[in-house]
C-alpha cells in the first residue's frame, strides 16, 4: 500500500521535470540547425573547392602555352616539312605515260578520283601524261599524288625483290611455282589495294622492265630497301606489303638506276616519309630536339631504322615525347 500511494506522486513530480526539459530543448533546436548547416556548408566547401594540391592555371598562362606549342610546330614543320617541298633529283622522263600504255595506270580511273579531290595540278599532269620530265619537286599539297605515282611504278616495275623477297616467302617456304607465288604476293595490300589499273593489280605485277638495274645497282637497292621502314606497320621496303613500301621501293629503284649514292638516297627518302607521314617525323624531330639533336644533324639513315621508322620503334619514341597537336598524312589506300 506504501508504494501505490507513493507512485502517484512521483509521477506528478516528473511531469513538470520533463516539460521543463522539452522547453529547453526547444530554445536550443534553431542553434543546432544553424550548426548543422554550418557544417554541411564547409563540409562542401571543401570537397568541391580547389584542394592545396590543385593549381589552378591563370587564363593568360594557358594561352602563353598555347602560343609556345603552335610557334615550336611551326619551327618543327620548318625543318621537317618544308612548305616549299624538297626536289626529288631524278628524271621520271615519260613514265607515266609508259605506265598508262601499259595498263598499270587507267587513265580514266585516275582522272576520275582526283576529280573528286579538286582535279590535277600543272605539275601533276605533266607526270603523268609528259614526255620530258626532269626532277620532281613534292610537297605536303602533292605527296599523295606521288604516292600513288611511285606506287604504281615500284609495283609494274621488274625486280627481283618482288620475285624472290619477302612478298612471295613471308612464311619461310618458296612458292613451288609462279602461280603460287603470284598467288602469295596477291594477297597483300599493295598488290590487292592498287584498284586505279586497267584489270587486276597482279596482271602487272613485277611484270615491266621500265628501269633496268646493273647487279651493283640492284645490291644497292636491296641494301637501302632493308634499311627503310615505314610506321604503319613493322616491315621495311624490302617487305612492300602496302602502298608506303611499294612507293619507296620504286623510287629507291629510280635513285640507285640514276647513280645516287646511298647517303643521298637516305636523305631523299627521309624527306619523302616526312611528307607521307608527317605526325610521325614531327614527333621524332621534337624527340630528338629534347634529346639535344637538330633535326638537320640527325642521322637519316638512323632515324629510317627501325628503332625509330617502324611501327613498333615510333610507338617507344611516342610514349617518351607528347606529339605536337597536327593533323596530316594520308592511308595505305589510293
Amino acid at each position: 500500500m506504501e508504494n501505490e500511494n507513493q507512485s502517484p506522486v512521483q509521477n506528478n513530480h516528473d511531469a513538470p521535470v520533463e516539460n521543463k526539459r522539452q522547453t529547453e530543448n526547444k530554445k536550443f533546436l534553431p542553434i543546432s540547425i544553424l550548426l548543422s548547416a554550418f557544417v554541411v556548408a564547409a563540409a562542401w566547401i571543401y570537397t568541391s573547392g580547389p584542394k592545396a594540391t590543385e593549381v589552378v592555371q591563370p587564363v593568360d598562362t594557358v594561352a602563353e602555352q598555347d602560343a609556345n606549342s603552335a610557334k615550336e610546330l611551326e619551327e618543327l614543320e620548318e625543318n621537317v616539312l618544308p612548305l616549299d617541298g624538297v626536289t626529288i633529283p631524278i628524271k621520271w622522263g615519260n613514265l607515266g605515260t609508259q605506265m598508262i600504255d601499259a595498263g598499270v595506270i587507267d587513265k580514266e580511273k585516275f582522272e576520275e578520283i582526283y576529280s573528286k579531290r579538286g582535279g590535277f595540278a600543272e605539275d601533276q599532269k605533266k607526270l603523268l601524261y609528259g614526255a620530258d620530265n626532269g626532277e620532281i619537286k613534292m610537297t605536303e599539297a602533292n605527296s599523295g599524288f606521288l604516292l600513288n605515282l611511285f606506287w604504281a611504278f615500284g609495283l609494274a616495275n621488274k625486280n627481283e625483290i618482288l620475285e624472290k623477297g619477302p612478298m612471295v616467302n613471308y612464311d619461310g617456304k618458296e612458292p613451288a611455282s609462279p602461280a603460287e607465288a603470284m598467288e602469295k604476293a596477291g594477297r597483300f595490300a599493295s598488290t590487292g589495294g592498287w584498284s586505279l589499273a586497267t584489270s587486276d593489280a597482279m596482271n602487272y605485277y613485277s611484270k615491266y622492265p621500265f628501269v633496268a638495274l646493273t647487279p651493283e645497282q640492284q645490291g644497292v637497292v636491296e641494301r637501302v630497301s632493308k634499311n627503310i621502314y615505314r610506321p604503319c606497320c613493322g616491315n621495311s621496303t624490302y617487305f612492300p606489303d602496302c602502298n608506303h613500301g611499294m612507293a619507296m621501293l620504286g623510287l629507291v629503284e629510280l635513285m640507285a638506276a640514276q647513280g645516287m649514292n646511298e647517303d643521298e638516297m637516305y636523305k631523299i627518302a627521309l624527306r619523302v616519309n616526312s611528307y607521307w607521314f608527317p605526325d610521325t617525323y614531327l614527333t621524332i624531330a621534337k624527340y630528338l630536339k629534347e634529346q639535344g639533336t637538330a633535326w638537320e644533324n640527325a642521322d637519316p639513315k638512323e632515324i629510317l631504322g627501325s628503332d625509330f621508322s617502324s611501327g613498333s620503334g615510333f610507338q617507344k619514341i611516342r610514349e617518351k615525347v607528347t606529339p605536337p597537336e597536327r593533323e596530316g598524312g594520308g592511308g595505305c589506300g589510293v
